[in-house]
């Protein structure tokens, strides 16, 4: 069974073709690597499976479930979280609190109400320690690396109990040992069973964790395929139109 399916999603606005008739399948625990030029509808398609756009034709399954979206709630509802590349965090908060970013819990004395600090910096001590990551609950954003960063957004996805997750270019402009801390919680997800979507132009990094490789042309699918099975020189190919399909 599918984690997630989308059959023949298309996608206008106005007369310019974001997407044209893409069908791709996400398994349980797995990770798809989506490839494509600027412009060749990543985002596109990534926005409609987040919620943020509703496709102008085709079909979204989650769990052999047709689904409609008409908001990004309504994906979150069905465990699909997004990270973008800006990370949406609190510069100034610790990472406890980004992780529970608007969803503080509470505590009662009596009539009143106060956050439970205590409770957020131990959920998310369990969280990091999933995750297998060195930050701490008490660690200010600001102060952080950027593999850290990532490991407070992902951390946040884990606590919404997600079933995917998508990634906006999780490892550009960070170091090197930055990104193998990345890959690493990549490859966490999907040891956990959590199907992941991975958007980069970072050749190695795509094949290093992805399971799948697909890529985008001009908003049609010219490629899916394991990447065990295809190549960073093929992929290449298959981007600037070299290579048609495959």
């Amino acid at each position: 069974m599918s984690r997630l399916k989308l059959s023949g999603v298309s996608k206008s606005f106005g007369a310019i073709q974001a997407l044209d008739n893409v069908s791709l399948q996400l398994g349980p625990g797995e990770v798809i690597g989506l490839m494509g030029d600027n412009g060749a509808g990543k985002s596109t398609l990534v926005k409609i499976i987040a919620g943020n756009y509703r496709p102008t034709t085709g079909e979204i399954r989650i769990d052999d479930k047709r689904v409609e979206f008409h908001k990004p709630i309504d994906a979150q509802r069905e465990g699909i979280e997004i990270v973008y590349q800006d990370l949406a965090l609190c510069d100034h908060f610790t990472a406890a609190s980004n992780v529970f970013l608007g969803r503080e819990p509470m505590k009662r004395f009596g009539p009143f109400g106060a956050i439970d600090y205590e409770e957020m910096r131990t959920t998310s001590a369990k969280l990091f320690a999933r995750l297998k990551s060195e930050t701490r609950p008490r660690d200010v954003v600001r102060r952080m690396s950027g593999g850290q960063r990532q490991a407070v957004a992902i951390a946040r996805t884990l606590l919404s109990d997600a079933k995917i997750v998508l990634l906006d270019e999780p490892t550009a402009a960070i170091s090197v040992r930055q990104v193998a801390e990345v890959l690493d919680l990549i490859r966490n997800l999907r040891d956990h069973g959590i199907s992941v979507i991975l958007i980069s132009h970072r050749m190695p990094d795509v094949f290093a964790v992805s399971d799948v490789i697909a890529v985008l042309r001009r908003g049609q699918l010219v490629a899916s395929k394991k990447a065990a099975e295809s190549s960073p020189e093929e992929v290449t190919g298959l981007i600037t139109g070299a290579i048609e399909y495959a």
